[in-house]
């Protein structure tokens, strides 16, 4: 059995290795009309009302790092994954695979991020589970949560619905959270103060959808980062994009690590990010209301949606020129989400 019959750490980055491992083998096997569709969260019918449903398991190393845990990333995580189907996360599922030996006092910790996550978003966990595994076994704790809310936009939310002439907003600047568990993982001796940007989305998102109904699609940028987010969407819906580097919010701290590491910001996981695609008349009421929603928040319009075509994204460089994107191959950091 060569390497290329075993699953690699790339599989799960959110890359081009993820992508094919569901088209080839996951979807070989259980794909259905609701799965195909492989949006952040299931779409299902009962009795009249929408109802959106999703799952996320965690499993970021070290489950404690600056600006979040585990706890409340697995909260968030899911939560965002409603918020930006268009639906109002209600409750969750949470789901504990703790390896033998995990102090009580870091478990506690966890419980209570997850206690004061839940208030924040607004949600409730309703049901759950517990196993424990032998020592060595598990890497401390796994969670899995999974979360339903009610599809409550009266327009559908899609990447069918994008349309050449659509804006592309991100609503902050990108790699905090990456950043932040690789500096929490490795010494690399960097003197850098970057948090995760792990976050609550449903906040402000219900805040837009409330002014505007003309919201085409959304997406979190998590596994695979912003740049990854763009080539899936610009397949899923057949539109080429165009994309501004210049544009594109980036702390310098971040963009200081990045630069001594090797790393593209670009394809580096967020947990408070999001990109939404509207018609330029909205545009920039629901930049206000992004900048109003907290004093840190810095959106920005950072391309547009420019041909009907065969899915690519050209992303016109900081120098003037421009270059295709393509989905990341390997694993850049592993295990942030």
């Amino acid at each position: 059995m060569g390497e290329g019959d075993k699953i690699r750490l790339a599989h799960g980055s959110g890359g081009l290795l993820t992508s094919e491992l569901i088209d080839k083998s996951i979807l070989k096997y259980l794909s259905n009309d609701i799965l195909a569709c492989l949006g952040d969260s299931a779409y299902l019918q009962l009795q009249g009302e929408t109802i959106c449903f999703t799952t996320d398991s965690h499993t970021v190393d070290p489950i404690f790092f600056p600006g979040g845990d585990i706890g409340s990333l697995s909260v968030y995580g899911t939560v965002n994954d409603l918020t930006v189907s268009g639906a109002k996360p209600l409750y969750l599922s949470l789901s504990f695979i703790i390896e033998e030996g995990l102090g009580m006092g870091e478990f506690t910790r966890i419980l209570q991020s997850i206690s004061f996550a839940c208030r924040k978003a607004g949600v409730k966990v309703v049901t759950g589970d517990t196993k424990v595994v032998p020592k060595n076994k598990g890497d401390k704790i796994y969670i899995n949560t999974s979360g339903i809310g009610i599809y409550d936009y009266p327009q559908k939310i899609s990447p069918e619905r994008i349309s050449v002439g659509d804006v592309i907003i991100l609503n902050g600047s990108i790699g905090e959270h990456g950043i932040s568990v690789l500096l929490a993982r490795e010494d690399f001796r960097i003197d850098a103060e970057i948090t995760s940007d792990s976050q609550p989305l449903n906040l402000v998102v219900e805040k837009i959808k409330e002014a505007h109904k003309g919201i085409h699609c959304m997406r979190d940028a998590t596994r695979g980062g912003v740049g990854t987010v763009l080539l899936e969407l610009a397949s899923q819906s057949g539109m080429d994009f165009e994309i501004f580097e210049t544009e594109i919010p980036i702390k310098d701290s971040v963009k200081g690590v990045c630069e001594i590491l090797g790393l593209d910001p670009l394809y580096i996981a967020n947990e408070g990010k999001f990109l939404l695609f509207c018609h330029e008349r909205d545009a920039h009421q629901i930049l206000d209301l992004i900048k109003n929603s907290s004093e840190d928040a810095c959106p920005a319009i950072i391309g547009r949606v420019v041909a009907r075509g065969t899915g690519r994204v050209y992303l016109r460089t900081h120098i003037g020129g421009t270059r295709e994107m393509d989905m990341p191959v390997g694993e850049l950091i592993p295990r942030i989400c």
